[in-house]
């Protein structure tokens, strides 16, 4: 799964409305540029291909203050909406997907219900499990990673990275549980996305054609 694809379906969806520029900010806002391949050119090629797929619908509207030609409008269309969800619930459910994707998908979660949510991650630790279940048939962790030569370390890296990640995700499933965070549901969710006057301070400033558009 490609995060670029969850992360922009899901910046458009939290504006209702939104030209590539702000999606844009709104990503660098939240540092994706950083921990994910959200760069300019990945959001705007990403932003007109969703459109050209009908998951996004573009509306073009008055030019530029800029200058150039008239800005294009995204908005989510139901079939979007379809997706984004399926991307979250994928993504949370796969306790291999890349950090990208673990990341942006924790971003989204509260998209959905909070009972749902504690389902599929539930669900992520019992794979962790079974695949942690299926390294041990070959490998034990408490003869040590010397057993199998050097090449231990390895299945040693694997038992402790699912681990770690069964440790976090129950984790995260108990604060849940005891009522963070605001839900699908559940009332006025977290804004997070700037309003279009509204400066980012963690923008980097860096040009691109495609902020004209």
């Amino acid at each position: 799964m490609s995060a670029i694809r969850l992360l922009v379906l899901g910046a458009v969806r939290q504006h209702g409305r939104a030209h590539g520029y702000q999606v844009r900010n709104d990503l660098e806002y939240w540092g994706a540029h950083e921990w994910s391949n959200a760069k300019p050119g990945s959001i705007y090629h990403a932003l007109k291909q969703m459109a050209k797929q009908g998951l996004l619908h573009a509306h073009e509207i008055a030019p530029s203050t800029a200058g150039g030609p008239p800005r294009t409008e995204y908005e989510i269309t139901e079939q979007g909406t379809e997706e984004f969800l399926r991307l979250v619930r994928e993504a949370l459910v796969s306790y291999d997907q890349k950090m990208d994707v673990k990341s942006a998908a924790i971003g989204f979660m509260v998209d959905l219900p909070r009972a749902e949510t504690v389902s599929l991650l539930k669900e992520r630790i019992r794979r962790s499990e079974e695949w942690r279940s299926a390294v041990t048939e070959h490998y034990v962790p408490e003869e040590g990673p010397g057993q199998l030569g050097h090449i231990g370390e390895i299945m040693n890296l694997w038992v402790h990275t699912a681990d770690a990640e069964s440790a976090w995700t129950q984790g995260l499933i108990e604060r849940i549980e005891g009522g963070a965070y605001t839900f699908a549901g559940e009332g006025a969710p977290f804004v997070g996305v700037l309003a279009e006057d509204e400066e980012n301070p963690y923008a980097t400033r860096e040009r691109h054609p495609g902020d004209l558009r």
